[in-house]
């Protein structure tokens, strides 16, 4: 039996479902996306220069030992975001977005995540 470090070049080890969703009114809107990994669309509503926002994202498909890694793919000025999940619970995480940029951006920025399973015994 394989080990589930053991990997083929060019081949992709993760979970193979996951789901969009949209943010409603704010950058600051808590979504729901029950899949181990997914795709958020942030609101288009202005970050200001250097500010920073966090949201919930309610999932039933993690667990408070999970890792959960998210990253700005697509949409937007690129490099100028940084995405970090924190606060990881059973059935939810958040996710705070930093503007790393010199001016105000109001861009619909797409967020992808994955949850990896993790264990603290």
């Amino acid at each position: 039996m394989a080990s589930i470090f053991e990997a083929t070049a060019g081949k992709l080890i993760g979970p193979t479902t996951g789901g969009t969703v949209t943010q409603a009114t704010s950058k600051a809107t808590g979504v729901t996306l029950n899949a181990a990994s997914g795709q958020i669309t942030l609101d288009d509503a202005a970050l200001a220069a250097a500010a920073e926002v966090t949201f919930v994202v309610t999932n039933s498909e993690i667990s408070a030992t999970d890792v959960v890694v998210v990253n700005h793919s697509s949409a937007g000025t690129a490099g100028a975001y940084l995405a970090q999940a924190t606060n990881i619970a059973a059935g939810s995480f958040k996710i705070t977005v930093a503007n790393l940029s010199a001016g105000s951006l109001g861009e619909a920025i797409v967020l992808s995540f994955v949850a990896l399973k993790g264990a603290s015994s």
